[in-house]
């Protein structure tokens, strides 16, 4: 068997399904989306006692050479944030290559939990995943749970050593050397007061969560499905690309598996998304409980610095690249505070900044901020200090300002989730038994 993935999914589908199975070899991972995460080992110490060499990790590009001289019987596909046409290309491959092909249902996946679980997935990445979680960690806390938000895996480092972590304090990534991409998605659940849990082996992990924990909250990546089975599955529809939640996987699994959709930045979406992702949610899965809601900003010092400047509006990069939106919140932003242009980063960027704009030629005229490792931040510091722009709004979810020495004045744009229905997510919490009371 091969296992087709991208440094995350694809290491849990092997933890749980094939791991002990005398009846399975795995040969080897592949892998794609992230730079720089092929030409690795599984370790042993990982693969467990029937791979006492551990699993060799190679490009996808690879995966027909791998299939011929393994003669290999079997490709699992197991990332995410791709079309259906991109899963079956895959799968043309492999069935040419002379393999079968095959998804595992997230029934096979899904790890049962002593406590409750609510995750928070999405259709697409980008589409408020984290304010909503953070949201949901609120009024979790609110109520006076204790509450462990579950990660899914961003492994880009030494993989023994990222098997199990558990971040409480800003130190905690230090030590971690963690990425900017993992940075992103803890730092935010530190500031608020959340402990964080990550890694490869997800059955330690919850193990170790539900120490420490009266609720676990998962916290989705990409468009993945749940490594564990919740209570109350909350699903995030992005109405800046109606139809996708139909066309991407595994988004569509996790539209027509959801308890809750919520439709996110309808402050700042045309009607008509609006209107087309409610007709998806409603032909889909008409039983989810529907709640509309918007994504407002807040820039520093009230954003009184950006009318009339040329700013570079930095985003968040994995949203830009495979999740193709061509804006976010910094750009938002700029517009309404008024300024004069915005900068194109693309004639100043270098090294894998230059790449990823080669890669992605849909990004437009903001800077993606790609982060996986130290190289790609020198990067992108590189990139900013050579352009033109009078001001930088900082979208990204963490304050680059932190990581990166920036040479000219920046502002930072921060938003969160505000919902406008009722009943309301705290409502819902209640009425599945997970909270009796909470502070909204």
């Amino acid at each position: 068997m091969v296992i087709a993935g991208a440094a995350g999914r694809d290491f849990h589908n092997f933890n749980l399904v094939y791991r002990d199975s005398a009846d399975h070899e795995v040969v080897a991972f592949t892998a794609t989306q992230i730079p720089n995460i092929e030409g690795r080992l599984y370790p042993p110490a990982l693969a467990g006692d029937l791979y006492p060499d551990g699993i060799s990790i190679v490009a996808e590009d690879e995966l027909e050479a791998v299939i011929a001289q393994h003669e290999v019987d079997e490709v699992v596909f197991s990332y995410s944030d791709v079309t259906h046409e991109h899963v079956m290309h895959v799968g043309s491959r492999a069935l040419a290559a002379g393999a079968s092909y095959r998804l595992l249902s997230p029934s096979e996946t899904m790890l049962s939990s002593s406590k409750p679980v609510v995750a928070v997935c999405a259709v697409r990445t980008g589409s408020g995943k984290s304010q909503t979680t953070r949201y949901v960690a609120g009024l979790l806390r609110g109520a006076g749970r204790r509450v462990a938000v579950l990660r899914h895996p961003m492994p880009y480092g030494d993989l023994e050593k990222q098997a199990v972590q558990r971040f409480e304090r800003y130190e905690d990534l230090e030590a971690a050397d963690a990425t900017i991409e993992e940075r992103e998605e803890y730092e935010p659940h530190l500031r608020e007061g959340n402990l964080v849990f990550a890694g490869i082996d997800y059955a330690a992990i919850l193990a170790a969560a539900e120490q420490e924990a009266d609720v676990i909250l998962w916290d989705g990546g990409n468009n993945d499905t749940p490594f564990v089975k919740p209570n109350l599955h909350i699903v995030v529809v992005d109405p800046h690309r109606p139809g996708h939640e139909l066309r991407y996987h595994p988004g569509e699994t996790n539209l027509r598996m959801a308890d809750v959709c919520i439709v996110n930045k309808v402050d700042s979406a045309p009607q008509a998304g609006v209107d087309a992702v409610l007709e998806s949610i409603r032909a889909t899965n008409p039983l989810a409980h529907v709640i509309r809601a918007a994504s407002p900003f807040t820039v520093e010092e009230n954003g009184l610095e950006i009318e009339g400047k040329r700013v570079l509006a930095v985003e968040d990069g994995p949203t830009l690249t495979h999740g193709e939106m061509t804006y976010g919140a910094a750009v938002l932003a700029a517009k309404q505070g008024g300024a004069a242009a915005l900068v194109d980063p693309r004639p100043f960027a270098v090294g894998s900044i230059a790449k990823t704009f080669e890669d992605y030629p849909g990004i437009g005229p903001l800077l993606p901020a790609m982060g996986y490792g130290r190289e790609q931040m020198d990067d992108l510091r590189e990139t900013i200090e050579r352009s033109d722009a009078d001001l930088v709004l900082i979208g990204t979810p963490i304050d680059l300002r932190r990581l990166i020495e920036l040479d000219k004045p920046a502002l930072r744009v921060t938003y969160r989730l505000q919902e406008l229905d009722e009943p309301g997510l705290a409502e819902i919490l209640q009425e599945r038994g997970i909270i009796e009371t909470a502070l909204v």
